[in-house]
């Protein structure tokens, strides 16, 4: 990965957290209604306690396109988030990230020109019209643009059943052949198939590191829904063994995790749904009860302090953060904060309007079906 974040001075780096609260309450004090900060569920909480919202990518997003007054959009989450916060957003709002390293290592594992490639080699062995592209949220801004242009949609874990289900039988149609590629999250893909009906056989899996992604003709033509080889590194961790301990210690207990958790955990979990559904699963839990959590475990150490009259624990023992969204820290915050004091945009993430204007489409579509 190239490092194209700057490195900051010692006033940062060697500042105690007392000292870096003190001067990003005084720089979000100067800069009043102009600044609107962001947090992401899975942020750490020294950071998101500086936040005006909370929530996920496309909920945040929405919130500040609908602010009349910020001008200053900073955005405590990773880099696919903030360009699908200034696709939204008006021409007058200015986007920041606070460390351009925070990536997502799933959204880097569907490169658009890799996705190209794949459709190329589909339109070669059967129909491509046949075909619907639909991405996940957690993608970059080039991708989503690829989708849009080909009549496809972008969806998150709260609706990827609503616009697969859109993209299999179009109610317009009534069209039964429909494929589609769904990228890059095989496990919300797989999930969100099996929900809907379809089996294994009507699945198949392509790997951008493979030639033909590994498949061939038949399994091409044969396939309903095509999986990209991708997935999120902390959902991926959760296993079947880690839900048969926490029965096994808490037979009562109820096991509730995120659909980029791997197919054979969420057929044993209790609850399977976003993060905002996980969040709302464990504020209308019973008092005393036992909860397992399958994501990231900032939010899950989040939702425990939250809820002492419930055992709130970690799926996974060993626990593991989202390294990428831990990059966003007190110093990177309080360092693009004071930049604005002084006049000048630090971190301004960009989405070229040719390529907005075609993510746009694929966004739009995705609440149109929703």
């Amino acid at each position: 990965m190239i490092r194209l974040q700057r490195q900051l001075g010692e006033s940062y780096t060697d500042a105690s957290i007392q000292e870096l609260d003190a001067r990003i309450g005084v720089a979000r004090e100067r800069l009043g209604d102009s600044l609107l900060i962001l947090g992401h569920h899975y942020q750490r909480d020294e950071v998101m306690k500086w936040a005006d919202s909370r929530g996920d990518s496309l909920a945040l997003s929405r919130f500040a396109a609908a602010s009349t007054t910020a001008k200053y959009i900073v955005f405590c989450g990773v880099h696919f988030m903030a360009e699908a916060a200034d696709i939204i957003t008006r021409p007058d709002q200015q986007v920041i990230l606070p460390d351009l390293n925070a990536g997502c290592s799933m959204a880097d594992m569907a490169d658009t020109e890799d996705v190209e490639l794949a459709w190329e080699e589909f339109s070669r062995v059967t129909d491509i019209e046949k075909f619907v592209p639909i991405t996940y949220i957690n993608s970059a801004a080039s991708l989503k643009n690829f989708v849009g242009r080909r009549g496809g949609s972008v969806c998150t874990s709260s609706n990827a059943r609503a616009v697969l289900s859109w993209a299999l039988e179009p109610p317009d149609r009534g069209d039964s052949s429909k494929k589609v590629l769904f990228v890059p999250d095989q496990h919300l893909g797989r999930n969100t198939a099996f929900q809907l009906g379809y089996k294994a056989k009507d699945m198949a899996l392509y790997d951008p590191r493979l030639d033909n992604g590994g498949l061939d003709e038949q399994t091409i033509k044969e396939s309903t829904v095509l999986l990209w080889k991708g997935y999120c590194s902390v959902h991926q961790r959760f296993t079947v063994d880690q839900v048969k301990s926490f029965r096994d210690l808490h037979p009562d207990g109820i096991v509730v995790v995120h659909p980029e958790c791997p197919h054979e955990v969420v057929e044993l979990a209790d609850a399977v749904g976003s993060t905002d559904f996980i969040i709302k699963t464990i504020d209308q839990a019973p008092e005393g009860t036992d909860i397992a959590v399958g994501t990231e475990i900032h939010l899950v150490n989040r939702l425990a302090n939250e809820h002492p009259d419930k055992k709130v624990v970690s799926l996974d023992p060993l626990v593991c953060p989202c390294s990428t969204m831990f990059r966003i820290d007190p110093p990177h915050l309080c360092w693009v904060l004071e930049g604005l004091v002084e006049g000048e945009v630090r971190n301004r993430i960009t989405v070229e309007e040719d390529v907005a204007e075609g993510a746009r489409l694929a966004l739009d579509r995705m609440l149109s079906i929703s």
